[in-house]
């Protein structure tokens, strides 16, 4: 839960998927449904580096998120390496930070990271994944990146970026929420052709 907004979520559904989320805004007169989560997770993102927005499926409801990456270079030695995760775990983090030192082209080794998805939502699928290296990276060069682009696939241990299921309906979300562009995991799209995405962009590697 965060501010006024209370998210609720199906642990176990006899009738349809699991893992579905409802957002509900607290009201005077009692909970009101947030038609459109999206709107509401990034109604304020980020103009600055270390912003990037990544795409998830909650159920069969697909959401889309600011990522927000922090990484700072140490002054001196000494101690372990902190990496903090709000929003997904750290052991995920841990990975990603390793995968973006050794195959990324980032280094990592002697810097603080720390990431937060905006909005107290917390993320299982590992579909953000290239949002949140995305973001790492902004934050090592201090660039902006746009925010038309998202985000969507999983990064392996070699460096690889996998597409995971739900592109046609990640596609189809965009379109109607005045994205046109989309950075995703190599993968086969297929009715969303037809819809007016100006560039899919699917990538190999990190």
């Amino acid at each position: 839960e965060f501010n006024q907004y209370r998210v609720i979520r199906s642990m176990k559904n006899r009738f349809g998927s699991t893992n579905e989320i409802g957002v509900f805004e607290m009201r005077s007169d009692g909970l009101s449904e947030v038609g459109n989560p999206s709107l509401l997770f990034l109604e304020s993102s980020s103009d600055s580096s270390g912003s990037a927005i990544g795409a998830v499926l909650q159920g069969s409801r697909v959401v889309f998120v600011e990522v927000q990456a922090l990484v700072v270079e140490r002054e001196s030695e000494g101690g372990p390496l902190r990496r903090v995760a709000n929003g997904i775990k750290k052991p995920r983090l841990d990975m990603l930070c390793a995968v973006l030192s050794r195959k990324g082209g980032v280094f990592l080794g002697n810097k603080d990271v720390f990431v937060n998805v905006v909005g107290g939502l917390t993320i299982n699928d590992p579909a953000i994944d290239l949002a949140v290296c995305a973001a790492i990276k902004s934050s090592v060069s201090d660039k902006v990146l746009s925010k038309d682009v998202i985000y969507f696939g999983e990064v392996g241990l070699t460096g690889e970026i996998r597409g995971t299921w739900g592109i046609d309906a990640i596609i189809k979300e965009a379109e109607r929420s005045g994205y046109k562009n989309l950075i995703v995991g190599r993968m086969k799209v297929g009715s969303s052709k037809k819809v007016n995405i100006r560039k899919i962009m699917r990538v190999t590697s990190i």
